[in-house]
């Protein structure tokens, strides 16, 4: 039985979440995740009429979140003193986030294990959001493209010259580029992604719908 129980607690921490609740502010690295919003809209967003896709909002990188990282697996739903954030906070992350519930949701889950008050995990959120150089060429599709998902990597590598491969990650959900994601450390410079973030997306025709 005792093999039993340490192949099972090898399994659940080889990758992905350890154990909900741990102390909040020890993590290794963060993760910026940014998700392209017309793809997220055809696959979620539309059917929940999710305001982050009403036409005319024209939404497309937005910031999906800022996460603590160990250097395998990662926090979440951490121990914290720190008071929930405002709706006025919440509300104020939707011009860059989408929707004030996604705010609400990321404080929750990733940002109680940042350290921070509601407040700093915000401010820190949208610095780390701006220093990223967005590829332009995306904003300028008229109509739905298929691409490789290096393709888009290359994209950022080349907006962004202090950037390596090494530090980011494209990935692709029911056949679509999902997200992009960069490791930074907690001073916000670009580090080397954990070997359970950096799993790129391989497809060669990934689905990329256009900015509305």
């Amino acid at each position: 039985m005792r093999w039993v129980v340490l192949w099972l607690l090898a399994v659940f921490s080889a990758g992905g979440a350890l154990a909900d609740g741990e102390k909040a502010g020890q993590f290794d690295y963060y993760v910026l995740s940014l998700s392209w919003s017309p793809n997220w809209c055809l696959r979620e967003g539309n059917a929940r009429n999710s305001p982050q896709c009403t036409a005319g909002r024209r939404f497309g990188w937005v910031l999906h979140g800022l996460w603590p990282q160990y250097a395998r697996g990662y926090p979440s739903w951490c121990r914290t003193v720190e008071r929930a954030p405002s709706r006025a906070m919440t509300e104020s992350m939707a011009d860059v986030m989408g929707t004030s519930g996604l705010a609400w949701h990321q404080w929750k889950k990733h940002g109680v294990c940042s350290g921070l008050s509601a407040a700093d995990y915000y401010a820190l959120s949208r610095e780390a959001f701006d220093l990223v150089k967005v590829p332009e060429v995306f904003a300028r599709l008229d109509k739905p493209v298929q691409l490789p998902a290096a393709v888009v990597e290359e994209a950022f590598l080349k907006a962004n010259p202090g950037w390596r491969k090494d530090m980011l990650t494209i990935t692709c959900k029911q056949g679509q580029i999902e997200e992009a994601r960069l490791c930074l450390t907690k001073a916000l410079n670009p580090v080397v992604c954990g070997a359970d973030v950096v799993r790129d997306c391989t497809l060669r025709d990934a689905a990329f719908a256009p900015v509305k």
